[in-house]
C-alpha cells in the first residue's frame, strides 16, 4: 500500500535527502509531495480537510520542518496542526532546536527527528510507525464511536464500573433512568448512582456489580426491585449485570444492562387483575370465586363450620335489557353491584358470574338461617327503586341458597344446587328466596328437558294453535277468538301453555315461538276473511320479552305484509304487570303498532299495581277481568265489586271489557246482570282446532237469533266441547 507524505521543507537538499531515503526504503511505499513554505502546506492541508469531510482519506503522514521562509519555530507547526489533527505529523529539526520540537510533541506531534540523524533505515521505519498507530487509534475511534452510538440507540440501559465499583459509563438511556449525567456520575460509587431498593420491604438491594465482579458471573435481580432516580422518582427494573475481563482473563469492572418494567408490571398486574374481575361491576368473576369458595370449604371442613352461597338472579332483567337497550341494562347490574356488598360482611364474596347472575358467598356460617338473614337484607335493599338516568327501574331477584357441606361437599355441585334453589325461588312467584331441597334436582332436570324440548319442537314445528271464542254476552254472537298454543310433545301428548311458558320465556325460546304463533294466528285470520267470515278478531298473547325486543315492530308488520292480513283484525293482549317497567319505550312500541291498526287488549287486568295511571298512556282497547276475579264473583262482595268496577270503568272509557274464567250458569247470570258486554271460559266453549271453530263460525254468521243457550248448542254441534 503507498503511502501519501507532504514534506513541507524550505530546503532543497535536505527535501531532495528525505525524497532519496523514502524512495529507497523496502518495508513501505511511500510517494511524497514537497512544498516549501508554510503558507502552500497550509492550503494542502486545507484541501486535505475538505477531501475529509467527503471520505477520502488520501494523505499519511507530514514531515514538516520547523523553520521556513514564511513562518519559523512552534508558531509553524500549530497553524498546521490546527487544520488537521487526524494527521500524524513528524517533526525535522536541527540539534539546536530540540527543545522547540519536543515543545511540538506537546501539542500534539507524533514525534521528532534530527535532520543529521536521517537515514534510508530510520526515517522509512518511523514514518511507518507513526502511520500504523495513528491508523490504529482512528480505527480504535470509529469502533469506540459505533459502540457509543450503538449503546445509545438501543432500548435498554447500560451501565459500566471498574474493578473497585466506581461508575465508568452511562448510555442515554442510564441517564434518564438514574437521573445522573455521565459526567456526573464518573468516578463515583455505584451505589450512589444506582439506588435499589425491595419493592416490598422498601429495603436496599445487594450491589448486583458487586456480586458479579466477586463472583465472576453473570447475575440478576430479585424480582420487585425499585430504582429509585436522583430526584426520588421511582421506577420498576429489571435487569443483569456481568463481569468485564482484559484478554488475561482477569477481572476489570462489571457492566450491567437494565430495563424500565414500570409500564409492564402495571398492565400485568391489571391483566391479572381483570382475568379475576368482572369488567362490567369490578366484583370478584367466577374465577376468583371458584378460587375462593374451595379455600372457604376447606377452612369450613378444618374448623368444622358451614358456609353459605347465595346464587342471585334479577327478575325480568332480559325484558329491561331489550326495551331499554344494553346501556341501561348495564347500568342497572352496575346498580345491583353497588348495592350487594353493603349487605354482607367484609370476608365474604360478592360475584358476578355473567349476565344478570350474581354469587355471593358467606364464609364460616354458625347456622344456616344466617344466610336467610342475608338474603332478606338483599331483596330489601334491591326493591329500592334504581334511578338510571331518566327512568325509575323497579329491580326485584330470585335467591337460590345452598350451605356446605350439607348441599354440596364441592363447588361444581354446592354451585349448582344454589341455581337449582334459584329457579325454584322464580317459580315460587320471583322476589323471595328458597333453600336448596334434594327434589330440586328432579325439578332442574325436568326443566332442562323441557328447555331441550322446545328446542326441537322449534325446529320439527312441533306447536298448534287452538283457538277459545269470545262471545256477546247480550246476543250470543261471537266476537273474536284467542289463538292459544299447544306443544305436540312425542311423548307426553298435547301440552297446555302451563307447562312450558315459563321455560320459554327464561330461555329466551318465547321470541320464535310468538313469531311463530302471531304468523299462523294471522294466516288462519286471513283465511276466515277470504272465507267471508268477517269482523271476527284474532287475540295473540305476547310476552313482555317478546314485546321488548328490538325487531318486534318490524316482525309485525312483516308478518301482516306476509300474509295479507288485516291489521284491524288482529288484538295483542298484553299482561298487566309487564307495563311497570320501561313504560316509556313501551307507549313508543304500541303507538308505532297501532298506526298500523293493530289493537291492544290489557290481560289479567285488577291483579297488577299503577293500573289506572297506565290507562291513559298506553293505547288500549280491551280490558280483560282476570279469572281470578271471576272465580267468587257470586259468593265473595269484594270479587263482586272489583267485578262490577272494571265493567263500569270500562264503558266510561270507552273500552271494550271481556270477562275470563266463565265457568258456570251463575257467573254467567251476574255478568249478564251487570251489563257485561263480552265473556270467555269452558262454560262458554273450550278451545279447539280451526277445523272445529270454522264450522262454529260459519254457523254463528248464519244464524239470525242469538242467545247464549243456542250458542252453546251452536259450539256444541261444532265439536267444541264445553
Amino acid at each position: 500500500m503507498i503511502s501519501r507524505i507532504l514534506l513541507i521543507q524550505q530546503d532543497q537538499a535536505d527535501a531532495k535527502a528525505i525524497q532519496e531515503s523514502l524512495a529507497r526504503s523496502r518495508d513501505a511505499l511511500f510517494r511524497v509531495e514537497w512544498v516549501r513554505q508554510c503558507s502552500e502546506g497550509v492550503e494542502r492541508l486545507t484541501q486535505y480537510a475538505s477531501q475529509l469531510k467527503a471520505g477520502v482519506r488520501d494523505l499519511g503522514a507530514v514531515l514538516l520542518d520547523l523553520f521556513l521562509s514564511d513562518t519559523r519555530g512552534i508558531e509553524t507547526f500549530d497553524r498546521l496542526y490546527a487544520l488537521a489533527p487526524y494527521v500524524p505529523i513528524l517533526v525535522l529539526v536541527a540539534p539546536q532546536d530540540e527543545a522547540i520540537a519536543k515543545m511540538a510533541v506537546e501539542h500534539g506531534a507524533q514525534d521528532y527527528l534530527l535532520k543529521n540523524r536521517l537515514d534510508a533505515y530510520l526515517l522509512p521505519k518511523v514514518l511507518r510507525s507513526m502511520i500504523e498507530r495513528a491508523a490504529n487509534t482512528e480505527a480504535l475511534f470509529d469502533e469506540k464511536e459505533r459502540a457509543q452510538v450503538t449503546l445509545n440507540s438501543i432500548g435498554d440501559a447500560v451501565m459500566s464500573t471498574d474493578f473497585n465499583g466506581y461508575v465508568t459509563f452511562l448510555n442515554l438511556v442510564a441517564e434518564r433512568l438514574t437521573g445522573w449525567s455521565r459526567e456526573d456520575a464518573a468516578g463515583r460509587p455505584f451505589e450512589e448512582v444506582f439506588r435499589l431498593i425491595d419493592g416490598a420491604t422498601r429495603e436496599r438491594v445487594n450491589d448486583p456489580m458487586r456480586r458479579a465482579i466477586t463472583e465472576n458471573k453473570t447475575v440478576g435481580l430479585t424480582p420487585n426491585c425499585i430504582l429509585v432516580r436522583r430526584d426520588g422518582f421511582e421506577a420498576a427494573i429489571e435487569d443483569s449485570a456481568a463481569p468485564i475481563h482484559d484478554r488475561h482473563g482477569h477481572v476489570t469492572g462489571a457492566v450491567m444492562v437494565f430495563r424500565d418494567v414500570s409500564t409492564a408490571r402495571a398492565l400485568s398486574l391489571r391483566m391479572s387483575y381483570l382475568a379475576q374481575h368482572d369488567s362490567l361491576t369490578d366484583l370478584p368473576n367466577r374465577v376468583l370465586l371458584n378460587d375462593r369458595l374451595t379455600q372457604a370449604m376447606a377452612i369450613a371442613q378444618r374448623g368444622n363450620t358451614k358456609l353459605g352461597l347465595l346464587y342471585l338472579d334479577v327478575d325480568r332483567f332480559k325484558t329491561i335489557n331489550d326495551s331499554l337497550g344494553h346501556t341501561i341494562g348495564d347500568r342497572l347490574l352496575q346498580s345491583v353491584a353497588q348495592r350487594l356488598p353493603g349487605c354482607v360482611r367484609h370476608a365474604d364474596t360478592v360475584s358476578r358470574q355473567g349476565g344478570d347472575e350474581f354469587v355471593i358467598l358467606l364464609s364460616q356460617l354458625t347456622h344456616p338461617q344466617d344466610a336467610a338473614v342475608i338474603a332478606e337484607k338483599i331483596l330489601a335493599i334491591l326493591s329500592v327503586p334504581h334511578q338510571i338516568e331518566r327512568h325509575t327501574l323497579y329491580a326485584t331477584a330470585s335467591i337460590g341458597v345452598a350451605t356446605f357441606p350439607d348441599d354440596g361437599l364441592d363447588a361444581d355441585t354446592l354451585l349448582k344446587n344454589a341455581d337449582f334453589a334459584m329457579y325454584q325461588a322464580k317459580e315460587n312467584g320471583r322476589n323471595c328466596y328458597q333453600f336448596f331441597k334434594p327434589e330440586l334436582n328432579a325439578k332442574a332436570a325436568q326443566r332442562q328437558s323441557v328447555e331441550n324440548g322446545l328446542r326441537l319442537a322449534l325446529e320439527r314445528k312441533a306447536f298448534v294453535l287452538h283457538y277459545q271464542p269470545k262471545f256477546d254476552l247480550q246476543t250470543g254472537g261471537i266476537t273474536s277468538v284467542e289463538a292459544l298454543v299447544r306443544w305436540r310433545h312425542p311423548l307426553r301428548g298435547v301440552l297446555l301453555p302451563a307447562e312450558f311458558i315459563s321455560v320459554a320465556e327464561e330461555s329466551g325460546l318465547i321470541v320464535p315461538m310468538g313469531k311463530w304463533v302471531l304468523q299462523e294466528a294471522c294466516r288462519q285470520a286471513k283465511a276466515w276473511q277470504d272465507a267471508g267470515l268477517k269482523g271476527i278478531r284474532m287475540a295473540v298473547n305476547v310476552s313482555a320479552v317478546e314485546l321488548r325486543a328490538k325487531d318486534f315492530v318490524q316482525g309485525v308488520r312483516a308478518i301482516l305484509q306476509e300474509t295479507g292480513c288485516d291489521p284491524n283484525c288482529i288484538e295483542l293482549e298484553l299482561t298487566e304487570t309487564f307495563l311497570l317497567q320501561g313504560a316509556d319505550s313501551t307507549v313508543l312500541v304500541l303507538e308505532t303498532l297501532k298506526t298500523l291498526g293493530v289493537h291492544f287488549a290489557l290481560d289479567d287486568f285488577g291483579t297488577g299495581y299503577s293500573s289506572l295511571s297506565y290507562m291513559r298512556r298506553f293505547p288500549i282497547d280491551t280490558l280483560k277481568i282476570d279469572q281470578s276475579f271471576m272465580r267468587d264473583v257470586v259468593s265473595d262482595s269484594d270479587n263482586a265489586s272489583i267485578v262490577q268496577a272494571v265493567i263500569s270503568m270500562g264503558k266510561s272509557l270507552h273500552l271494550r271489557v271481556v270477562a275470563e274464567g266463565v265457568e258456570t250458569g251463575a257467573q254467567l247470570h251476574f255478568l249478564q246482570e251487570h251489563a257485561c258486554p263480552e265473556g270467555q271460559g269452558y262454560f262458554l266453549a273450550r278451545p279447539a282446532a280451526a277445523k272445529q271453530v270454522t264450522r262454529l263460525l260459519e254457523t254463528d254468521s248464519t244464524e239470525g237469533s242469538r242467545d247464549l243457550s243456542r250458542a252453546r248448542l251452536r259450539a256444541t254441534s261444532s265439536g267444541i266441547p264445553f
